[in-house]
């Protein structure tokens, strides 16, 4: 409640300062400069400016713009906006001839030569009607920029919850096809090695309460991560044959600083997604290195065209595109992602650096 608050107080408080200042100028800065003793109905008439300049600045803000100009209706905006400049034009010309205003202001500066009527000098009024539109072009650059701030601060928000959703459906898509054959395959060990099942138990338990509780945040530590990696590429060896050849090289000491969680994981799901093949040779290379804040991923995989019946192809996870967009709304141009897909070695190649001071 508090915080809610103390934003209008400030922008109340500028308003205030910044009608104040106009004041100082309408009323002592010209008026001193000239030295005379002025008559009290110009004072009145510089009231009455300022009256309708902050009339026109708040008609303008909260019922011009709003309705007309973010409605696409701009003739009608432009329309309205010279008819109330006109209107308070016509209505400071009429108090000035009301009390007589040129004869007064005549007397005040040349108090020694006779009055005689002229005609009106336009260029007063030329000053007046450009004062009042400058004021109306301030008050809608003021809701043009907070209706582009509010816009911009909605936006962000919807692409952040879209993010969120992205990354609980790649929980979701995680956790029953690869845990429940994950389960598969340490039961089958338990006939053969007892040790390396309950190994492999661990490392499934650690994996499960990582994508349980860290991913709920907005970041995680590297080492969980990594971690997290490190679990993820054993557990998928249990299925692999001896023809596919898999290296998993991740740099002992690495900075324990925060990252998104499960930043990771699409690229090298979508080496076992695409680079193992039931009957072929098959190599994935998996390398992840850090040099001072900046994190580097690195996998090589053989293409072979993937499986669409699979279960394993039908929960993959959100993919590359989508694993682009989360990256650039996170990390933007702290990151940078290369993927090279067309070369003679019929290998996809990924290359991922990420800043992460």
């Amino acid at each position: 409640m508090t915080n809610s608050i103390k934003p209008r107080k400030i922008t109340l408080l500028i308003h205030v300062l910044v009608w104040v200042f106009i004041a100082i100028v309408i009323f002592v800065v010209s008026p001193l400069s000239w030295k005379v003793d002025l008559p009290i109905e110009y004072w009145f008439k510089q009231g009455l400016t300022l009256f309708f300049l902050m009339v026109g600045f708040y008609l303008n803000m909260y019922l011009m713009v709003p309705r007309l100009l973010f409605k696409g209706k701009t003739w009608a905006f432009v329309g309205v906006g010279i008819s109330i400049t006109l209107l308070f034009l016509l209505i400071i010309i009429q108090f000035e001839n009301l009390v007589n205003l040129p004869e007064l202001m005549h007397n005040s500066f040349r108090p020694e030569k006779p009055y005689l009527p002229k005609p009106r000098n336009f260029s007063y009024d030329l000053f007046t009607i450009l004062l009042i539109l400058f004021g109306l072009g301030i008050s809608t650059s003021v809701v043009v920029i907070e209706k582009w701030q509010i816009d911009a601060g909605l936006r962000r928000q919807m692409e952040q919850e879209k993010v969120t959703s992205e990354l609980s459906y790649l929980k979701a898509q995680i956790n029953p096809h690869f845990f429940f054959n994950t389960l598969n395959n340490i039961y089958s060990l338990t006939n053969i090695d007892v040790e390396r099942a309950q190994k492999a138990i661990l490392k499934l338990s650690r994996m499960m309460r990582y994508v349980l509780y860290e991913t709920d945040k907005d970041t995680t530590y590297l080492s969980k991560e990594l971690d997290f990696i490190r679990d993820y590429v054993e557990l998928m060896r249990l299925r692999l044959s001896d023809k596919v050849k898999l290296n998993l090289e991740i740099q002992e000491k690495t900075e324990d600083i925060p990252i998104a969680p499960m930043l990771l994981l699409p690229f090298i799901e979508n080496c076992f997604k695409h680079g193992v093949s039931a009957k072929l040779e098959s190599k994935i290379e998996i390398f992840v290195s850090q040099k001072g804040k900046v994190l580097e991923l690195k996998t090589v995989n053989l293409k072979f065209p993937a499986n669409p019946k699979s279960k394993e192809e039908l929960g993959s996870g959100i993919g590359l595109t989508n694993t682009r967009r989360r990256l650039d709304l996170i990390y933007g141009n702290k990151c940078k992602l290369t993927i090279d897909e067309d070369n003679p070695e019929n290998e996809y190649r990924t290359q991922l650096k990420i800043d992460l001071a």
